[in-house]
């Protein structure tokens, strides 16, 4: 059966109310929610459609997984991507900016106040084109933000106050052809890897936590096979493995961590079924809280693709394709609970809620999509 066909099926069966939006009993006091804020596009590109407002808040219920839409807490253009700050009181939104809107890309900083509304403290100049993606070192010090164009990634401190002052800039090789995706610390805080979609590499830093800054590893990198396009990068809790989702051959690469921080190649797997062959666009990847499943996301299968990890080895088995109930599934985000998973669907402006079975990995639900404009970044403050 075709993947267009059973994504019509299950939007048959799914239950849903009059707006066709989850609800949240009345009775339930809103301290007792978690917040999730939504990242979208709010005007039209080449590759997207954006109708949004802005950064969105939504209400989470822990218990059912439901949604709530709650408000736009920021009016920002082309929040394509929002993170949390560790302490929880700081926002960071990059606003994906090309050469004919601006000078540059920015990243601003907000403050999440008792209402989780977002007051602007400072907008800093990413230095380049296409803002895609933003990451916090595990001290919760310094925001790592990478340029889609021109292969530019910015280092910034988070000030007392909560805005960003500039580290350092990061030029990558051939950067008429880098497209940084992202940057990703380890756990232990050592080193940080960024995927080069366009260079077709990963590459390896150190990373000094006195002064934010980055320095390459002795091994520099790791190549994919060309065409890959390695976009987003996981890596596992004790850092012995790591996972590449790669955009443009639809395949995870997994490595296996040396101790000096370098990676050495040992599987690649395709993230679709055998009979797919119509267009595809690979876009994130997770871990599962519990370590033992991996989940990335197809844009055009439209699924989220589930894999077991062998604890052992650290390589992939194929679980399932879960149809996302929306169109080019985006980001998507776990709870931290590992109940739940919600897929931003960009093109279907839609977020959808599935359950997560502790046991075997397997994605369900009998939830609605939440109704939301196009949605591309899911990014929870707590819970």
């Amino acid at each position: 059966m075709k993947p267009n066909l059973i994504l019509l099926l299950a939007f048959a069966i799914l239950p849903t109310n009059s707006k066709g939006q989850n609800t949240i009993p009345n009775e339930k006091a809103e301290d007792s929610l978690n917040v999730m804020f939504v990242g979208t596009y709010t005007k039209k590109e080449g590759h997207v459609n954006g109708q949004a407002n802005g950064i969105y808040s939504v209400m989470q219920d822990p218990e059912t997984g439901k949604l709530l839409f709650k408000e736009t807490a920021a009016n920002i253009i082309n929040p394509s991507y929002v993170k949390v700050s560790k302490n929880k009181q700081y926002l960071f939104a990059v606003s994906e900016l090309g050469s004919k809107d601006a000078p540059s890309g920015f990243v601003y900083s907000y403050k999440i106040d008792e209402d989780y509304n977002l007051e602007m403290i400072n907008k800093v100049s990413t230095e380049s084109f296409a803002p895609c993606h933003i990451a916090l070192d595990q001290s919760g010090n310094f925001v790592f933000v990478s340029n889609y164009v021109g292969g530019v990634v910015m280092v910034y401190k988070i000030k007392p106050d909560g805005g960003l002052k500039k580290v350092q800039r990061i030029d990558l090789e051939n950067r008429s052809d880098s497209n940084a995706h992202s940057v990703t610390l380890s756990s232990d805080n050592k080193r940080a890897y960024i995927a080069d979609l366009g260079n077709d590499k990963i590459w390896i830093y150190n990373f000094d936590l006195h002064t934010g800054k980055l320095r390459l590893n002795s091994q520099a990198y790791v190549a994919l096979p060309n065409g890959s396009g390695p976009r987003h990068f996981s890596l596992s809790a004790n850092n012995k493995f790591a996972y590449s989702i790669n955009e443009i051959n639809s395949s995870v690469s997994v490595f296996s961590v040396l101790k000096d921080g370098g990676l050495k190649l040992i599987q690649n797997i395709t993230s679709l079924p055998e009979d797919f062959t119509e267009k595809n666009s690979a876009a994130d990847i997770h871990i599962h809280p519990s370590g033992k499943f991996l989940y990335v996301s197809n844009r055009g299968h439209n699924t989220i693709a589930s894999y077991k990890i062998d604890k052992n080895t650290g390589t992939l088995k194929n679980i399932e394709y879960t149809p996302t109930f929306g169109k080019a599934p985006r980001n998507f985000a776990i709870s931290e609970n590992g109940k739940f998973l919600y897929v931003a669907n960009q093109d279907s402006n839609n977020i959808s809620i599935f359950n997560v079975d502790p046991k075997n990995g397997k994605l369900t639900t009998k939830l609605a999509p939440l109704e939301i404009k196009t949605p591309v970044c899911l990014e929870f403050l707590g819970g």
